[in-house]
């Protein structure tokens, strides 16, 4: 059927009108809907590629289209989203325009990933999706009084939003969560890191999303000590 070759980009633009209506909820101060909006995103953002696999199509129109989508879902919501959470913390008018280097970065991030060749097994740099994610839980932190006492100051929040920044566009080897196959063997970090994330949930609920976005970035660290050493025995 004609019409399921176009399922992949109807997908993709339901990722950039789910983002879009994110950022409008974050507009009118409603951040918690602002975060489920991410999800969503995310959601489309994942089932569109495995869509264009499914039905075999893929177009230079539908990687840049991608591209866009996550920039608006995973760049601008997420920059919008701490210039509110700076803005909540503080008198001054400038300091929450630091908001704005999630947007930039997210953008040096996506257009390096389209040109990089070393990201098909491997991401290199924090992906704006996980990134959006971390963000916008952190709003879960307060509900749940999980480190909200210290972690939503506005000191903590201008160091998120550089470090975080700059992760974004590091070069740093992160785990990839794309199967190829199912086997244990070759997967075995990825099960680990999905048993760490529901364990986690089950103990801390939505409170947990940002900790296992921190957790997946360290146990990628982990992971690059350990492939590095290896490497170096057997040279």
């Amino acid at each position: 059927m004609k019409i399921l070759k176009h399922l992949p980009n109807f997908l993709t633009s339901c990722n950039v009108a789910s983002g879009a209506i994110g950022i409008v909820f974050i507009f009118n101060g409603d951040l918690i809907t602002g975060s489920y909006m991410v999800w969503i995103a995310a959601i489309f953002d994942f089932f569109d590629g495995f869509a264009a696999r499914l039905v075999k199509v893929s177009s230079e129109l539908g990687k840049q289209l991608d591209s866009l989508a996550d920039m608006v879902s995973f760049g601008a919501l997420p920059g919008f989203f701490i210039y509110s959470l700076l803005a909540k913390e503080t008198e001054n008018e400038l300091i929450p325009f630091l908001g704005i280097l999630i947007i930039v970065f997210s953008a040096l991030r996506l257009a390096k990933f389209n040109i990089d060749t070393r990201q098909s097994e491997v991401f290199i740099g924090l992906p704006t999706p996980a990134n959006a994610i971390f963000i916008t839980s952190l709003v879960y932190l307060n509900e749940m009084n999980l480190f909200s006492s210290w972690l939503l100051t506005l000191p903590s929040l201008i160091t998120i939003t550089v470090v975080f920044s700059l992760l974004l566009v590091a070069e740093i080897k992160l785990l990839s969560l794309k199967f190829k196959t199912f086997g244990f063997g070759p997967n075995l970090s990825r099960y680990l890191l999905i048993l760490m994330s529901v364990v986690l949930l089950l103990v801390w609920n939505k409170a947990a999303i940002s900790l296992i976005i921190v957790g997946y970035i360290l146990f990628s660290l982990v992971i690059n000590v350990k492939n590095s050493s290896n490497t170096e025995k057997t040279t």
